[in-house]
């Protein structure tokens, strides 16, 4: 049983079901691990664990009644962006400290809804807007593989968490990466879904580039919590209906078509990263797709400046608003952040300049994708960003190159801009400072499934850990 943190949920559940397991035994060993490894760590913004102790006995109770629910007695870490009524609402900054939520996430609703038992909630960065966790209000949030790391962001208590066995699911969500990047960095499992396909909450569910989605550390299990978080919402105008199940059974990938990209144009790439992305085209060839090697073409500066353009139309503002009552008490990376998108969003041209470049960037993709069932490609540049750095005085080097933006060692704010494209990250190895990788599996345009199915199948002829040795 000392490897209960690490026990998927898929297996938790027919524990469960058969009587090996109950939700009270599984609860308190998570609450054991955290108090372990949390002060190294620091993964978790809030816990919630005398609640959750009391809901795992409702739990129970609900299978020797016969009546459990989807997540029933499941263990849930949810992002600290998704407000829960009642409770702090700070958006990891210090100039929203003590403003408690009105109304609860459509995904945290879902997930209580389904039994899952919502038991702590995970560090971001100051409003999200960085590929790294740390802040002034939680502090420096730590990969659990390699503590000088950071885990990513913005997601990235959410990924630590999971790697770090203080929790089964977590939430997160991403407008330039903030669930595959951390899902990368930790060894861990996440999904962007197809814009529209997870409700989310105004006005950034209007935001095109805006993903809320699940993390695992198994593709089962990514699936599990995406199957009850998604679907129509009535307070969510662009959430689609009907909802789209993954199906417990993908079957396997012979004769699939999956085009491996190891570079998605001009992007650096560490050689480790790139001998990682390649064996993962090399199970999936073993596993009977058939992969081709291409090459897609994008510049990266237009990728970053299509992006920021976006950012600032909408996110940039919102963040900029803010420093401009309370630029004392925010980060550097965040007024960097507001600074960057205004300067970029004015001499690009604006929003209408912004979307005809987007429209460019899909279009090799979009050619692509159809005459491929997926597409994979890495998910970073460079395993990992340093913990406690902003990147704003400080230039990031990979592959012996500076870079001009630390963001252009992501390659995945494409897939924000391709937003209607489903990407699932899987686990692609390991760097030499021991901090895991990641690939991308990108599918058409609202098909989950397939990326799915391909993730599955990395996953049985790749098997990857899931717990570090140092913790």
């Amino acid at each position: 049983m000392t490897d209960l943190p690490y026990l998927p949920a898929t297996e938790a559940l027919r524990m469960f079901r058969s009587r090996e397991l109950s939700p009270v035994e599984l609860m308190t060993a998570l609450v054991e691990r955290a108090e372990a490894v949390e002060p190294q760590v620091n993964a978790l913004s809030e816990r919630m664990f005398e609640e959750a102790l009391l809901q795992a006995k409702q739990a129970e109770r609900a299978y020797r009644d016969g009546s459990p629910r989807p997540l029933e007695g499941i263990p849930v870490a949810a992002k600290d962006e998704q407000p829960i009524a009642g409770r702090v609402a700070s958006d990891g900054s210090l100039a929203h400290a003590g403003e408690v939520a009105e109304v609860t996430h459509p995904v945290v609703e879902r997930i209580v809804a389904a039994g899952g038992i919502v038991h702590a909630r995970t560090t971001t960065p100051e409003f999200c807007c960085a590929a790294f966790t740390h802040s002034k209000l939680w502090g420096v949030t730590r990969n659990p593989w390699n503590l000088g790391y950071s885990p990513g962001g913005s997601s990235g208590g959410a990924g630590a968490a999971l790697a770090s066995g203080t929790t089964v699911l977590a939430t997160g969500s991403d407008i330039g990466g903030s669930i595959r990047l951390p899902a990368a960095n930790t060894g861990t499992v996440g999904y962007k879904p197809p814009y529209g396909r997870v409700p989310a909450m105004p006005p950034f569910n209007l935001d095109h580039y805006c993903h809320d989605g699940p993390m695992a550390r198994t593709v089962a299990d990514c699936a599990l919590l995406q199957n009850v978080i998604a679907g129509p919402h009535p307070h969510d105008v662009v959430s689609l209906r009907p909802a789209v199940t993954i199906p417990d059974r993908l079957g396997d990938v012979t004769g699939m078509r999956v085009a491996y990209a190891p570079n998605l144009g001009d992007w650096e790439i560490e050689p480790e990263i790139a001998a990682n992305t390649l064996a993962v085209a090399e199970a999936l060839r073993d596993a009977g797709a058939v992969v081709e090697e291409v090459e897609v073409g994008l510049r990266r500066a237009d990728v970053m400046r299509a992006a920021f353009i976006h950012f600032g139309a909408i996110f940039g503002p919102m963040v900029g608003r803010i420093a401009a009552e309370h630029g004392d008490l925010l980060t550097p990376y965040a007024l960097d952040f507001a600074a960057h998108a205004r300067t970029t969003y004015e001499r690009g041209g604006g929003f209408l300049a912004g979307l005809e470049l987007e429209a460019a960037i899909y279009r090799p993709i979009g050619d692509l994708l159809d005459r491929h069932d997926a597409l994979i490609c890495p998910t970073t540049g460079a395993p990992g960003l340093r913990a406690g750095e902003d990147y704003v005085d400080t230039r990031l080097t990979v592959n012996g190159v500076e870079l001009d933006h630390y963001m252009e060692y992501s390659l995945t704010t494409v897939f924000n801009i391709a937003s209607r494209c489903p990407v699932l990250n899987v686990p692609s190895g390991f760097a030499s400072d021991g901090v895991p990788t990641g690939v991308q599996i990108v599918g058409r345009g609202y098909d989950d499934e397939a990326v799915f199915r391909v993730g599955a199948a990395v996953e049985r002829v790749r098997p990857w850990t899931h717990r570090p040795e140092s913790l």
